[in-house]
């Protein structure tokens, strides 16, 4: 499986903005992107450049690609999905994303930072509906339930993780049942759901020419 294995502050500081993936480290004074905001680089701090029309579009599409650890192959194939679904299609795009289940697993607060809920995924640590399912991009449906598995380790580095996400806002979508490591899918994703500012149109417009 293809992942992108550099630095993840680089990404955040590529992007001039905060994108939180290394979970609560990114709300401490070591995160990286507080000390140093400018892009990475020998030339990032002192570059100021005029941004094309084309560079706005990427740049939102690299930002989104990487708050979800997207790759561009796969990427590209949601959007057409997104494309040939009915309704608009930036918002299905991203109701998409929110719809995997390593997101799922990340907005539940079982996990301080998506690359941590993608690899409980990946280990087999995540039940959909009672069965094991070990697919990072598995679609979540209405309705389905999730749940952790509850080995000794698993469960002590689970509660642990609980306590530092307790704060953590939970989308309207999921109805969590933190006791018990569960969570449950009662809607999809909407637009102004979506916990991060996004155009997603620019990604729309990059992709239609």
């Amino acid at each position: 499986m293809a992942r992108y294995t550099g630095p993840s502050c680089r990404m955040c500081r590529r992007e001039g903005a905060k994108l939180f993936l290394k979970g609560q480290r990114c709300n401490t004074e070591k995160c990286s992107f507080n000390r140093r905001s400018y892009a990475p680089g020998q030339h990032g701090k002192g570059r100021r450049m005029k941004v094309s029309d084309y560079g706005l579009q990427l740049r939102e599409k690299q930002k989104v690609k990487r708050i979800y650890g997207v790759l561009e192959r796969q990427f590209r194939r949601y959007f057409h999905e997104a494309d040939r679904a009915k309704g608009v299609t930036g918002e299905i795009l991203l109701q998409i994303l929110e719809r995997r289940l390593d997101n799922v697993v990340f907005r539940s607060g079982f996990a301080v930072s998506l690359a941590q809920a993608r690899q409980f995924v990946r280990y087999g640590h995540v039940l959909v509906n009672g069965h094991r399912v070990d697919i990072p991009s598995y679609q979540v449906a209405k309705q389905e339930k999730i749940e952790m598995r509850t080995k000794e380790k698993l469960a002590k580095l689970l509660k642990d993780n609980l306590e530092v996400t307790k704060d953590r806002i939970i989308p309207a979508w999921l109805k969590v049942d933190s006791a018990h490591l569960k969570a449950e899918v009662v809607d999809l994703p909407k637009r102004e759901q979506v916990p991060f500012p996004v155009q997603e149109q620019l990604i729309v417009e990059l992709y239609s020419k």
